[in-house]
């Protein structure tokens, strides 16, 4: 019985600006890995061929996985027109088989959770959640789901959809209408499916890492790095001060007087201190240099970065090729204490976190003795004057 895979890639991400200005989302890293490996890893042993919608910038993924990622067959279909998550599936209708697993290509899943609802017919995966108001959610009687509300304003249940589905080839034969917002709506498959068979409601027993904004990266990174295991791949000189696991790749070298704490992942050929201080669950890319007296704390720091000398980055997320002027600071904490707001499409939005620091785009340069203030970004390319403060999102 040979059951398939079907990711959704395809969408342009504009809330995730602007780490998705230069890449499609499921590329973006969390703990060195592109969110659509961690999917793809989860899925071994489970299916035996994924079908990956793609649109956005697709040319990137087929590019990064190809057609055989580990035992997994990976094929791709394009959705020219973005009209929704039922619109993707439809799409690829011509290519399922009979029974397929459906999951968001933004979102990165367990195999415990997948191989869960691969044990029932028909299954979604729900995780309690404390504000159910910003999720659709499914109303449950027992372990079988009865509907799905899509941002309920009073409460109805806290079990919110993670965008995981099992379904089979009977699911197309359900004709698909326009929701209010102009699209077709995988969601509204369910409701029409549980008034005919029974779905079963499996709960996040592993984990459910969604990405809906650029600061959800930082808080996936760090669920993932504080499973780590150590491994050491590359050259720690003496007085380094380890104090937690610590993972390194090949050709990476950790010079005299770094102190970390907390788990730190650290890829191939990066260069680290002397004297730098790496703390909180932080992941460093490829290629990175972090220099003398550099603190980093519970942030991301992607491929060929650089963040040469004298300056702090806290639970921030800098983009790859990009190089820090020696004394630039991310603040990450407000005077007030409250949670830090970030601009997204134009309007503030409360990210959550009381501690959020920069988000730069690929290939950011700043002057020395930059600061910038609490959850601003900086788009793709862009660069700082020495000593300028970043008070808002620099978009030009």
């Amino acid at each position: 019985d040979m059951i398939q895979a079907v990711i959704m890639a395809a969408g342009k991400s504009t809330r995730t600006w602007p780490l998705t200005l230069t890449m499609p989302k499921p590329l973006l890293k969390v703990m060195n890995k592109e969110i659509i490996k961690h999917n793809l890893d989860a899925l071994q042993g489970l299916v035996s061929e994924v079908i990956v919608i793609v649109g956005y910038r697709q040319e990137m993924i087929i590019n990064e996985i190809g057609h055989k990622y580990g035992k997994l067959k990976i094929r791709y279909v394009e959705q020219k027109r973005q009209l929704g998550t039922g619109h993707a599936l439809k799409n690829v209708e011509q290519l399922i088989k009979d029974k397929f697993v459906v999951i968001g290509g933004d979102d990165i899943f367990s195999k415990k959770d997948i191989r869960a609802c691969l044990k029932h017919k028909y299954a979604v995966l729900g995780c309690e959640v404390e504000d159910p108001c910003r999720f659709g959610v499914f109303v449950l009687k027992g372990k079988e789901v009865k509907k799905i509300v899509e941002k309920p304003k009073k409460f109805v249940s806290d079990i919110a959809n993670t965008g995981l589905y099992v379904f089979d080839k009977s699911v197309f034969s359900f004709k698909l209408k326009k929701s209010q917002r102009g699209e077709y709506e995988i969601v509204d498959y369910i409701n029409m499916l549980v008034k005919k068979e029974k779905i079963i409601c499996e709960k996040v027993k592993g984990y459910w890492l969604s990405v809906g904004h650029p600061w959800d990266l930082i808080e996936a990174n760090s669920v993932l790095v504080s499973e780590i295991k150590s491994d050491i791949k590359g050259k720690v000189e003496k007085n380094v001060v380890v104090k937690g696991k610590l993972k390194i790749g090949k050709g990476t070298e950790i010079l005299s007087g770094t102190y970390i704490k907390g788990n730190v992942v650290i890829g191939d050929n990066c260069r680290i201190g002397p004297n730098s201080f790496l703390r909180g669950n932080t992941s460093i890319g490829n290629g990175c240099h972090i220099g003398q007296a550099v603190e980093i704390k519970n942030s991301i720091i992607m491929d060929n970065a650089k963040v040469p000398h004298l300056s702090y980055i806290g639970d921030s997320v800098i983009g790859k090729d990009s190089n820090l002027g020696a004394g630039t600071i991310t603040a990450n904490l407000k005077h007030d204490n409250k949670n830090v707001r970030s601009a997204v499409k134009g309007k503030l939005v409360d990210t959550g976190r009381r501690k959020l620091g920069a988000i730069i785009a690929d290939n950011v340069h700043t002057g020395i003795n930059t600061t910038i203030y609490p959850g601003r970004k900086i788009w793709p390319g862009l660069g700082t004057l020495p000593g300028e403060v970043v008070d808002k999102d620099k978009t030009s």
